[in-house]
């Protein structure tokens, strides 16, 4: 199969509530009930939205309550049609609406796909996801990181952790970026590992790797000039947990200072395997003393304001790590007395 699609990401907290369940539960029931192709829960590690506070894990009085991202994917119509329901729901947050191409199923014919590209491999935790990682490094692809869900659904099933069990068909996810022909040519390898492959292709900027400047991000203005509706960007930072920016750990730092010049919210994942760049795919080890894992911190803002966060990446990395940008055709942000934006998609349908 080879469809246009929707990613409806959600941005909130972990204990934000939707009547008496954590809006977390409610979500997920709501994609376990609509049977949706893929979604997954991810915990962050430090972020902040629009109430400007601090949610992290380095502080005890803090972590209770951290930054909490759910991704749900599937066609447009069927994401469409929850959209209400998860503007009832959800309450302080962010949501956002991006297009992508969904392959699932036979992935032997490749896909024609050109220019920088970001793939994204939704697979259960017992999946070779440690050989498909190895896999894009062999191939030359720029980056991946791979992100371990705690919630979600797969192929229309539910798949929740739970405490006990291996939860080997629990959602995660690998984000990769790299070259839209390397991508297109290891299709058909990553058909062939993964028992039944769910991809999707997204358009994407690599502005930064390793520390040189690689492009900038197209000129976007602040409306789509045909509908009228806003038009806003994603920048992402993927570096590791061990890498440094005046001796705090860099996503901690870049994170403080979003907050601190006033960045409508940001959100660090912490990934468990992963690479970027040159370097050699690393992540969690038993017996091991210190971590090296990857990292994934994400903001999301107009176009005006997300040229000076590019800006404050480039500052923080300019030795390390990869920075893309994304365009997103709908974000809705609400907060204190704040109702910003609406999921009414700009631009143009498909990639």
């Amino acid at each position: 199969m080879n469809a246009d699609c929707l990613k409806l990401t959600i941005y909130f907290g972990e204990r934000d509530r939707s009547g008496a369940s954590f809006l977390s539960d409610t979500l997920l029931d709501l994609f376990g009930r609509s049977r949706l192709a893929t979604s997954v829960l991810l915990r962050g590690t430090e972020g902040f939205g629009a109430k400007q506070r601090l949610q992290t894990q380095r502080l005890l009085s803090l972590s209770a309550d951290l930054p909490v991202v759910a991704v749900a994917v599937d066609e447009r119509e069927r994401i469409s049609a929850l959209l209400p329901e998860v503007t009832a729901v959800t309450g302080d947050g962010l949501v956002t609406l991006e297009r992508a191409r969904l392959l699932r199923g036979d992935l032997s014919n490749g896909a024609a796909v050109s220019g920088p590209t970001k793939l994204t491999v939704y697979c259960g935790r017992g999946e070779p996801v440690l050989e498909l990682v190895a896999l894009l490094h062999r191939r030359g692809v720029a980056g991946a990181t791979a992100l371990l869900g705690v919630d979600g659904t797969a192929h229309g099933e539910r798949r929740r952790a739970r405490l006990l069990g291996r939860n080997a068909d629990v959602p995660l996810m690998v984000i990769s970026v790299g070259d839209g022909e390397r991508m297109a040519a290891v299709l058909p390898e990553i058909g062939a590992l993964l028992r039944q492959p769910l991809v999707t292709l997204e358009r994407v900027t690599v502005c930064r790797r390793d520390g040189a400047d690689v492009a900038q991000p197209p000129e976007l203005p602040s409306r789509d000039p045909g509908t009228g509706l806003g038009v806003w960007q994603k920048l992402m930072a993927y570096t590791s947990e061990q890498a440094r920016h005046d001796g705090h750990p860099l996503h901690v730092a870049l994170i403080r200072r979003l907050r601190h010049e006033g960045a409508s919210g940001a959100t660090a994942l912490r990934g468990f395997w992963g690479y970027h760049g040159d370097h050699a795919p690393h992540g969690d080890r038993l017996l091991s003393l210190r971590r090296h894992v990857p990292v994934v911190t994400v903001v999301v803002d107009t176009p005006e304001r997300s040229r000076r966060w590019l800006e404050l990446m480039s500052g923080y990395t300019r030795d390390t790590g990869l920075v893309t940008s994304e365009m997103v055709p709908a974000f809705r942000a609400t907060g204190p007395d704040l109702v910003d934006g609406g999921l009414d998609l700009s631009g143009p349908l498909a990639l």
